[in-house]
């Protein structure tokens, strides 16, 4: 299992654009990719998940991803985290 943490930086949080691009990423890869934030957790291939966990501008999520391909997973998953949150 890898796991990572980032700190939202997008004024808006989490919200459609952002979550779409995490879907397109998560979807590509066989591994269970899983959102956590305040307790709750998101399955990141729904959009509908990630963006029902609210989460605001200066906040933490840690992404969870595990399954056969889950090194290349969690790379491609940070940079898009990195690059668009």
């Amino acid at each position: 299992m890898k796991v990572f943490n980032y700190k939202i930086k997008d004024s808006e949080g989490i919200h459609a654009r952002p979550a779409g691009i995490i879907v397109k990423e998560a979807k590509q890869f066989a591994s269970t990719v899983t959102m956590e934030y305040d307790g709750k957790k998101a399955d990141c291939k729904k959009i509908f998940a990630i963006m029902g966990l609210g989460v605001k501008c200066n906040e933490v999520i840690s992404v969870f991803i595990e399954g056969e391909d889950e090194e290349k997973a969690a790379e491609a998953l940070k940079t898009a985290v990195e690059n668009n949150l």
